[in-house]
């Protein structure tokens, strides 16, 4: 037993002193080079409101938390849409992590329009919407939800009709 014991140690030094990771050892050079992490503390006072992607009808505002949504990598947002606000049925290519902050956001999935289906979101509510499947949303009352995603952000409409971007005034 003693004998195993032993050479379970020996081959653990061995180990830590082959891998570079015993006491008082340098980390690798990447790692000396890698940018230091900063935390993210806003207070709601903080945010810088503007205008919704063009992506969205008229009307909503947003504020980025984190991340940039028009470039690939993790992202959180802030909307904040009035109330009667509607997104009609859409798709997004990632999936959509939804935290209703304040108000009431009603949701519904499918590819038409229907009111008798929406489940309503108040405040403290989640929803994840999941790639490729199509939903809706519309607010109730003044609204502020908050979405965490993969970027960058895309909104597919199942009318071509209903997206922003193609309508002309």
């Amino acid at each position: 037993m003693r004998r195993v014991h032993k050479a379970a140690t020996i081959l653990a030094a061995l180990f830590t002193v082959a891998s570079g990771s015993g006491i008082g050892a340098q980390p690798p050079a990447a790692a000396k080079q890698a940018p230091a992490a900063k935390h993210v503390m806003l207070l709601p006072g903080d945010l810088k409101w503007g205008p919704g992607p063009p992506g969205l009808p008229a009307g909503a505002q947003a504020a980025v938390i984190d991340g940039d949504p028009g470039k690939a990598g993790l992202f959180t947002i802030r909307a904040k849409m009035p109330d009667g606000y509607k997104i009609p049925p859409h798709s997004h290519p990632t999936d959509e992590h939804l935290t209703v902050l304040s108000g009431t956001l009603k949701a519904g999935s499918g590819a038409k329009w229907d009111d008798a289906s929406m489940h309503p979101l108040t405040a403290g509510g989640y929803a994840k919407m999941v790639k490729g499947v199509n939903h809706y949303v519309a607010a109730q009352g003044e609204t502020i939800i908050q979405i965490t995603a993969m970027g960058p952000f895309m909104i597919t409409y199942v009318n071509p009709k209903d997206d922003p971007r193609k309508k002309t005034n």
